[in-house]
């Protein structure tokens, strides 16, 4: 993370990974025990956790991605972010169909808070390959009115930052080389990316 942002301690992430699965919980009309309810809310006063972040919200099943949608800027407090984001990666991804009740214990949560992205200036190709850091950043892509992000974590899918491009510039809609040519605008972000063991919390 950025030194200008202040980190999440492990347990104030948990809260948010917490938040991310009782939301998705009360959506498939599961209703948590009172006193567990009472001490989320509670732990999610604390004032960090009130401050506009841009979240990600990333299901996977069976170690493959099930739903991820996310915000790139704070446009909102980090619960709200969280609870709207964790709501559209199980329902509104339309990469796959909405999540099912009978999948949610399959389902491994990750919640990612992001610093907010930054432009990223490059010479050429050769100069932006040099500049991005494999497993530290996360890179946005624009070009006209096409573009698209990859968090910082798909880096482990993708660990050559040439493949890495291309598949990003595919998933804007861009032929897969256009990260070596002129008119493309980068930014980087970094995250705290917290998640529970397989299976559920």
């Amino acid at each position: 993370m950025a030194d200008s942002m202040v980190q999440l301690t492990r347990e104030q992430g948990q809260v948010l990974v917490r938040l991310a699965r009782r939301t998705l919980e009360a959506r498939l009309g599961a209703t948590p025990p009172g006193a567990e309810q009472e001490a989320l809310t509670s732990a999610l006063q604390e004032e960090l956790l009130r401050e506009n972040r841009g979240t990600f919200v990333c299901l996977k099943s069976g170690g493959e991605l099930r739903g991820c949608i996310g915000s790139l800027v704070g446009d909102a407090p980090l619960a709200e972010g969280v609870r709207r984001n964790a709501v559209n990666a199980a329902f509104q991804d339309h990469r796959f169909l909405p999540l099912g009740a009978g999948e949610l214990g399959r389902v491994r949560i990750e919640v990612s808070v992001l610093t907010p992205p930054q432009p990223l200036a490059f010479a050429d190709g050769a100069d932006l390959i040099a500049k991005l850091r494999p497993h530290v950043d996360g890179v946005i892509i624009r070009k006209g009115l096409a573009g698209a992000t990859f968090l910082p974590q798909v880096w482990e899918q993708l660990p050559q930052a040439d493949s890495f491009l291309a598949h990003l510039c595919r998933k804007a809609g861009l032929p897969p080389d256009t990260w070596r040519y002129p008119g493309l605008e980068v930014m980087t972000y970094q995250v705290q990316a917290f998640s529970e063991e397989e299976g559920g919390d």
